[in-house]
């Protein structure tokens, strides 16, 4: 295996911190090479607050990952989130010098540039500018402008906005642990790489990640991104619950709603009873699992409610912003059961779990296609397509070396190309936008030293 080509996805959890590195097969498949987990003791929704803490994880993260897959880890692709982050639409336009010269990316990248400038509220900065659609003089939604004439160009943009602080934490953190940041990506546009088929994004899906800390939440429609929320609650609130309803400790309580827990109290029969051991010699505890089901019930339908209002305000309900393709749940709180059920009968959209196993090779793990590791999974995507991309622009005949190559081999590559292709294009744009990000963020971490 040529370690050129393999790549780590780096996911800084409140609950866990997750360092996966892989690579991909012949079949254009992601081997998971080695997996290291550790428990996220200085995140809280998302944000670091302990930086030391946060440190120690992710070596001990890393450390595992290396003794398993018997690479050395160097730099990692690193997701971002938490309550801090939010989004924002804006309409920017400029007047082209030249109408008789036709668009290019520079005309592109000069509207996002002017973008980047927006004033935001002290402590925030711009993240991401992703183009919806364009205008060229009086023409409207043109998907892809490069190659028309006109000479005002116009776009509607989604920006999303983060905390300068919190991003600046999560960077020294990962340079503190020894490692080198390859690339920053939000964590639910990895997320709906791992868990989102091309049909769904074009039919328009809400993807909602239930994490530890925060729910995370992507719309996407016409095959782009169009609305991104996170939401302060997360599986964590629901352990909480439990533990203060049930007066028991959280480990207790932790356990409890992983093996017994439900979203729907109708489930349990009233005489069903778990038995906790009680706390030093004291006597155990007796907790019907009716009780446990209205204590995760309450919370859950919080939760799917506040999910289920920014759905809204995305225009969820116009003809025009309709998500045929209904939601898709993933993160380690989509596996409460029967909450597709709830999700169902509360918002009257269609709903699916979002599993990563899409993308994995086969014969992987199987604990790998937990949707609780489909963040770790799209970032591990992310950065190796990073990878494929610096390649064959280092190597632009990189393709042509291989003459002897079986014509069915030739004929799935060239398949995976035009997909690959058709990804990138689509994505071209968001990770050009992001690589200028994280050169600025690399350029502010080297000077604060």
């Amino acid at each position: 295996m040529e370690k050129r080509n393999i790549s780590v996805g780096l996911d800084i959890g409140t609950t866990k911190i997750v360092a996966m590195i892989g690579c991909k097969n012949e079949y254009g498949k992601i081997e998971v090479l080695g997996i290291g987990k550790a428990k996220s003791l200085g995140v809280k929704r998302g944000v670091v607050n302990n930086i030391t803490q946060t440190i120690q994880s992710i070596q001990q993260a890393v450390e595992e990952s290396e003794s398993v897959s018997g690479q050395e880890i160097k730099d990692v692709v690193v997701g971002i989130a938490g309550q801090h982050i939010r989004s924002l639409h804006h309409s920017d336009y400029i007047t082209r010098d030249d109408a008789d010269k036709v668009i290019d990316e520079a005309d592109i990248e000069e509207l996002i540039n002017q973008v980047h400038k927006l004033v935001m509220l002290p402590g925030e900065e711009i993240i991401h500018v992703l183009p919806q659609d364009f205008k060229v003089d009086s023409q409207e939604h043109i998907k892809e402008t490069i190659g028309m004439y006109g000479g005002r160009l116009e776009a509607n943009f989604h920006v999303v906005v983060g905390q300068v602080s919190s991003i600046k934490n999560i960077g020294r953190c990962v340079k503190s642990a020894g490692l080198d940041l390859s690339e920053i990506t939000l964590e639910p546009l990895a997320s709906a790489s791992a868990v989102l088929s091309q049909e769904e994004k074009e039919a328009g899906v809400a993807l909602i990640d239930i994490g530890g800390g925060t729910t995370d939440l992507a719309i996407f429609k016409d095959g782009i991104i169009r609305h991104t929320a996170v939401i302060p609650f997360g599986g964590n609130v629901i352990t909480e619950d439990i533990k203060e309803g049930c007066s028991i400790i959280e480990k207790q309580a932790e356990l409890l709603k992983v093996k017994f827990g439900s979203a729907w109290p109708g489930e349990n029969k009233e005489n069903e009873i778990v038995s906790i051991p009680g706390l030093r010699g004291r006597e155990p505890k007796e907790i019907t699992l009716k009780n446990l089901s209205k204590i995760i019930h309450a919370r859950v339908t919080e939760i799917i409610e506040q999910v289920y209002l920014e759905i809204k305000n995305y225009g969820h309900e116009t003809q025009k912003g309709k998500l045929i393709a209904g939601i898709v749940l993933t993160g380690g709180g989509a596996q409460v059961k029967h909450l597709k059920q709830l999700v169902e009968y509360i918002t009257g959209m269609d709903t699916r779990i979002g599993y990563p196993n899409e993308h994995l090779a086969g014969g992987s793990d199987e604990a790998l296609s937990s949707p609780s590791f489909a963040t770790a999974v799209g970032l591990l995507m992310e950065g190796l397509e990073k990878r494929e991309k610096s390649e064959i622009l280092e190597n632009p005949d990189l393709e042509d070396g291989d003459e002897d190559q079986t014509f069915e081999a030739a004929e799935e590559e060239s398949s995976h190309e035009a997909e690959s292709k058709q990804r990138t294009q689509n994505s071209g744009m968001k990770k050009s936008i992001f690589e200028k990000f994280t050169e600025r963020f690399r350029e502010f971490l080297d000077n604060a030293e």
